[in-house]
């Protein structure tokens, strides 16, 4: 059995708690509890039952303000017959902490809230505030969560340098990819109208799936761009096609089809709005098409953060991260909007999201000592 340390405590302590997105099922005021206890302003700002928790410490004399920031949310396990434990009851097996969030991103959080309390009590922390920002709402929609927290932030005026987000950005090993940024999304519906019939009178029908297929072939091949230095080019994929009735001798009257752009900034959503109507007129399709608000890119520069994280990581596993945009979206598009420098950095994500999704034990320490690193750098003298 793995020695048991704060950290690992926290991580499963957090894990037990089923907080399937939005329900944050007592996570927060486990975090808030702690964090309250080290002299930390805790207030909630939930928001149509999506629980959020912004807590602030003044540290020293005038300085920056470094924030940690995640979710406590985590989706549903799936069949639970397929775990090969229960997904809301830690496990260790093989060197590794099993359940539901373990990666993605309740070890993030344990770390980040051990790491500030093992920096303040060992004054390594003596100027400026530091902060932490939780939402139960980035597996969600979204709405209600951090982008909520950020607009009531910048109603106050409220202004932070430095922010962190917990997400699993690790690809291989712990360190190996720091996220300086994001892709932005843009999701959309095309409903394809046609005119439904018998397959044995096709001349008295007009089959949407056939007029939909054109179109589609033309889609898949576009070039939307060639993306920049930071970013890879703008992707569009289809994600769920729906056609006919079930029945064999129907020519389907209605097509639906989702998708999705994850886009770079060299093609603002408007123009890929644009870019794909126009297509779609070319064709003479009846359609119509709803589109959801699109998650905005967003790009870190080179500066202090960047470095002191790069270092921290250096000084704890010796490897030299690589910065990256891949990936899919989070909440430090919001948080970007508040904060000049924000980064994302976390354990290996490749189990994330699935069945018996775990993260290595003997990542969690390196991970919460990196994270109390950079916070010695950020914010001491």
């Amino acid at each position: 059995m793995t020695p048991m340390t704060e950290t690992l405590r926290l991580a499963q302590a957090l894990i037990r708690r089923p907080s399937v997105t939005p329900d944050d099922h007592g996570c927060q005021a486990l975090v808030a509890a702690r964090l309250a206890a080290r002299g930390f302003a805790c207030e909630r700002l939930d928001a149509n039952g999506v629980a959020n928790l912004w807590a602030l410490r003044a540290l020293g004399p005038a300085g920056p303000t470094l924030v940690f920031a995640g979710h406590t949310d985590v989706v549903p396990p799936g069949p639970r017959e397929r775990w090969t434990s229960d997904p809301f009851e830690p496990a260790e097996r093989d060197g590794r902490l099993y359940g539901r969030g373990a990666a993605d991103m309740k070890t993030s959080v344990a770390a980040f809230v051990v790491a500030i309390e093992e920096a303040l009590d060992a004054g390594l922390v003596r100027r400026g505030r530091i902060g932490v920002l939780l939402t139960s709402d980035e597996e969600g929609p979204g709405i209600d969560g951090t982008a909520r927290v950020v607009e009531t932030l910048t109603t106050r005026g409220e202004a932070l340098d430095y922010c962190i987000v917990g997400e699993p950005t690790s690809e291989r090993r712990l360190g190996d990819t720091i996220k300086n940024g994001r892709r932005g999304s843009l999701s959309g519906r095309l409903v394809v109208h046609g005119v439904q019939g018998h397959v044995a009178y096709p001349q008295l029908a007009r089959n949407a799936l056939h007029e939909l297929v054109p179109v589609l072939a033309e889609l898949v091949a576009v070039e939307w761009d060639r993306g920049d230095a930071d970013f890879p080019p703008t992707t569009w994929q289809m994600s769920n096609l729906h056609a006919g009735t079930g029945a064999g001798n129907v020519i389907p009257g209605e097509a639906t089809l989702d998708f999705n752009f994850r886009f770079s900034p060299a093609s603002p959503a408007e123009t890929l709005q644009r870019r794909l109507v126009e297509r779609l007129d070319a064709h003479g399709l009846r359609y119509r098409i709803e589109w959801a608000p699109p998650a905005q890119p967003f790009r870190c520069p080179p500066g202090e953060l960047s470095r002191a994280l790069a270092e921290s990581i250096r000084a704890e596993t010796g490897d030299e991260p690589r910065c990256s945009t891949s990936g899919g979206t989070s909440d430090g598009r919001f948080l970007a909007r508040i904060c000049p420098q924000v980064v994302e950095f976390g354990p290996v994500n490749e189990s994330i999201h699935r069945v018996d999704e775990s993260v290595g034990i003997d990542e969690i320490e390196p991970l919460k000592n990196i994270y109390r690193r950079a916070i010695a750098a950020l914010l001491g003298a």
